[in-house]
């Protein structure tokens, strides 16, 4: 990637399978927008904005997901936070885990009935939930109980107990409601997901994905049982009341569906490149956590200062991009590089990323990052990084 004229080594591209450039999606992107410009449809799918497109697409990905049918929606958040408010009245308990993504969180703030949260991927933690929900919706004889957890954590990369909370349905009524975003097109056999990477896919009542992923594009859908995603269809606010999906991106989206399906080499080649990423970070002594999905976190110790001064010196002098992620999101003093792969990158990217890595922990370490203050971004643009801080100017 070109940042600010440099050649940029870049870990913060949500292409995982590498099909932003491929020649095929660049042709049919090019193709959908000659065809149909970016006007049409020109209305919302329950009025003029359907097309056999979108009803193509839509049972492809039903298929491929094994489900009945499919929904298409305009946007992966906001998709979320509608899903929840059409299925959920005041009745229901909604439960769901304490590191669910930001759309599950806004979309259970809309909720008027009760939620309860459990401990990041607890299950005994869950069952308790299940067992207080359980007990509130027969004493007041109204209501169901909907559990959302995530096929893949995207900050931690650890994949979410999905086996094992859709076994709790043999205790417990309950429907499964899943945000996949980061495991469809990275996880199973065929690529459909932590569902099918546990052999659950059965046990899910609705699996949500992106296409901002693995598909490099804009949109999202849910899968499930028919009269539930024709439920939805019909009562989804966001979808009833905007715009459909632009025709460019329906026809994108289907031959990018196309290559997941047909090419598993890409997702070979991507996780090639993240066991080789990950390896080399702990070969190197880095801490990355538990993941086991291609999300690479690494964990290190520092201040807001300390880790931006760093992420500058990676990029103005190793040219590696890499995002970070630091207090308020989590607690102070500690700093988390979230390095997203691709099977775009190469074995040259990965040496070059974990040599970067291996010298600026040096730095962090020896305590050449300290300020008081966090730098003006715009005052190193273009120019070479400085990290001895206290290097005294000339009068």
């Amino acid at each position: 990637m070109m940042f600010r004229g440099k050649e940029m080594i870049v870990w913060s591209l949500n292409n995982y399978l590498g099909l932003a450039n491929h020649s095929e999606v660049r042709k049919a992107d090019a193709q959908g927008a000659a065809d149909y410009g970016l006007a049409y449809p020109m209305g919302a799918r329950m009025m003029s904005g359907n097309s056999n497109l979108h009803e193509q697409l839509e049972a492809e990905l039903a298929a491929f997901e094994a489900k009945e049918d499919s929904i298409l929606l305009n946007f992966g958040y906001q998709g979320m936070v509608s899903i929840i408010d059409t299925l959920c009245s005041r009745h229901d308990v909604i439960i769901y885990d304490a590191e669910s993504h930001a759309c599950i969180i806004d979309g259970l703030r809309l909720h008027p009935g009760h939620r309860y949260v459990f401990k990041h991927n607890d299950l005994d933690d869950c069952e308790k939930q299940l067992q207080r929900a359980t007990v509130l919706i027969e004493k007041q004889k109204a209501g169901g109980i909907l559990v959302i957890t995530e096929g893949v954590f995207g900050m931690a990369g650890d994949q979410g107990k999905l086996k094992e909370i859709a076994a709790m349905k043999s205790k417990y009524e309950f429907r499964l409601l899943v945000d996949d975003a980061h495991g469809f097109g990275t996880l199973g056999k065929t690529g459909a997901g932590a569902g099918e990477e546990q052999g659950c896919q059965n046990e899910i009542d609705l699996y949500f994905s992106t296409f901002a992923k693995s598909m490099a594009s804009i949109g999202a859908f849910v899968a499930g049982d028919k009269k539930i995603i024709d439920y939805i269809r019909y009562n989804i606010r966001s979808q009833i009341f905007a715009k459909s999906l632009p025709m460019p991106l329906v026809v994108g989206n289907l031959k990018r569906l196309e290559l997941v399906r047909n090419h598993p080499e890409y997702k070979e080649k991507l996780w090639s490149n993240a066991m080789k990423l990950q390896s080399g970070l702990k070969e190197r002594g880095f801490d990355i956590g538990n993941t086991d999905s291609v999300v690479t976190p690494v964990y290190m110790d520092g201040g807001v200062e300390e880790a931006t001064q760093m992420v500058m010196d990676l990029r103005e002098n190793y040219g590696v991009f890499a995002s970070i992620v630091v207090y308020p999101v989590i607690p102070k003093g500690h700093i988390i590089y979230r390095l997203i792969p691709s099977a775009a990158h190469t074995d040259e990217d990965i040496e070059i990323t974990l040599n970067a890595f291996s010298d600026t922990k040096k730095k962090l370490d020896a305590g050449a990052y300290k300020a008081e203050a966090i730098p003006d971004m715009a005052e190193y643009s273009g120019k070479r990084f400085d990290y001895m801080i206290d290097k005294p100017k000339n009068k």
